[in-house]
């Protein structure tokens, strides 16, 4: 990690940095009173939680931190090696060697974490600064982006794969064994090895929110498979870099005039395509075995859906054509679900055209403007209004109905008419 882009971090993230009294006050060794020092610790450790995540890494070195990250002129935080022993003991700091074992059982792992919740509290600074540490929430973040990139190459519920594509996808042996650690941990991942001609390592990954279903042979065949399709595509990858290779030297022997290299050169891009041409005939085999196991695996759970299926329709007494039935009744209520929204949608603008609307709003005013030409000023318009609800009040009155007492100042008394007529009419030409 370049230490400028450290810098330009820090000063972004903290834009009083280079100030001198509030870094003289924060690099500070911490009082005797927590209370003294929390906010201090707060701001210490969340900083290294922001710088972590936004460089990509989980796993930090305490002199690392001390002497690159934080160093000011040549001098660090005094309080550093108290901040890392709190999030030490709280939870957020782990060591490499507190990792579970995933090769081990069950019961060693519960005993391992137990040990290490009973040496937490008697951890010293000093310890600590010895080992590399791991980040227990970017730990987590890291190994759900692992299931996610692993959920989209395969389309099952599980996966294998070997040990070295996992580090690949970590960033190392040591990351890929924290995080195998953790999935183990929430039993979303497993270790498998089998031995052949040498030992092969490799994980099982559940892809979906399920644990992880137990080893078996089948699965320790299928590591074998994927070992060797990885090391088919290797030798792939050898080959092609060899055949290259003679490619440009058979060219620049041919424009040198020495025909006799350059025939040597052509005789071993010979012989490259024909060890590809049978490194890529057994590549296509392997793929294929395991495309196979995919489908079968793929077709194991639908026939298990079915079988579950058929078991409730028989425990709850429901026939098949019963739910054929439903399944018909479901799909026209749909469907006449789906005509009526178009036919209201389509029925109030068919054959209108917007010079009809024009005219018949010409129309409209018109009539208006006879009717009313004079001014209508708001005692009128209150007038107006009363005299609706009084005749309103009598029309109710008359069908012996209990009304609430209308006001006889509200201008919105007719507004529920209005809106359930309306309502009537667009259902009738509808």
């Amino acid at each position: 990690m370049d230490s400028s882009s450290m810098r330009e971090f820090l000063r972004k993230e903290v834009p009083d940095w280079d100030d001198e009294v509030t870094a003289t006050a924060r690099f500070k060794a911490f009082s005797g009173q927590r209370f003294d020092w929390e906010p201090k610790f707060q701001f210490w450790r969340d900083l290294i939680l922001r710088i972590s995540r936004h460089f990509g890494f989980f796993m930090i070195r305490p002199s690392q931190v001390k002497n690159e990250w934080f160093n000011r002129g040549g001098l660090a935080p005094l309080c550093l090696d108290d901040v890392l022993l709190v999030m030490y003991n709280e939870g957020n700091l782990m060591r490499i060697e507190d990792l579970p074992d995933p090769s081990s059982g069950r019961l060693t792992q519960l005993f391992r974490k137990v040990k290490i919740l009973m040496t937490r509290s008697r951890m010293t600074p000093e310890a600590i600064l010895e080992d590399q540490l791991i980040l227990t929430a970017l730990l987590k973040e890291k190994a759900e982006e692992v299931v996610k990139l692993l959920s989209e190459r395969h389309w099952t519920s599980s996966c294998i794969v070997t040990m070295k594509k996992l580090e690949s996808m970590c960033g190392g042996p040591v990351e890929a064994s924290a995080v195998l650690s953790d999935l183990s941990g929430c039993g979303k991942a497993q270790y498998l090895s089998t031995s052949k001609k040498e030992l092969i390592e490799g994980v099982k990954v559940s892809l979906t929110a399920a644990a992880v279903s137990s080893i078996s042979s089948l699965d320790c065949d299928v590591l074998h498979l994927i070992w060797t399709q990885e090391k088919l595509q290797q030798q792939l990858n050898v080959i092609d870099q060899r055949w290259e290779m003679s490619r440009k030297s058979a060219l620049a022997s041919l424009k040198s005039g020495n025909k006799k290299v350059a025939l040597r050169h052509a005789r071993e891009i010979k012989l490259s395509n024909e060890s590809r041409e049978k490194c890529s005939l057994l590549l296509n085999r392997v793929e294929e075995v395991l495309r196979v196991i995919a489908d079968a695996e793929s077709t194991k759970k639908v026939s298990e859906a079915i079988q579950i299926g058929a078991q409730a329709m028989k425990e709850n007494k429901i026939s098949v054509e019963e739910v054929q039935n439903c399944l018909e009744e479901l799909d026209e209520s749909i469907e006449s679900q789906k005509l009526a929204e178009k036919a209201l949608e389509s029925a109030p603008y068919l054959g209108i055209d917007d010079e009809d609307i024009e005219e018949e709003f010409q129309k409209l005013e018109l009539e208006v403007g006879r009717e009313n030409v004079q001014d209508l000023s708001p005692e009128t318009s209150n007038n107006n209004a009363a005299e609706s609800a009084d005749l309103l009040s009598d029309a109710l009155s008359s069908l012996k109905l209990d009304t609430p007492h209308i006001d006889s100042t509200s201008q919105d008394s007719t507004a529920p008419v209005r809106k359930k007529d309306s309502k009537n009419l667009i259902l009738e030409a509808a």
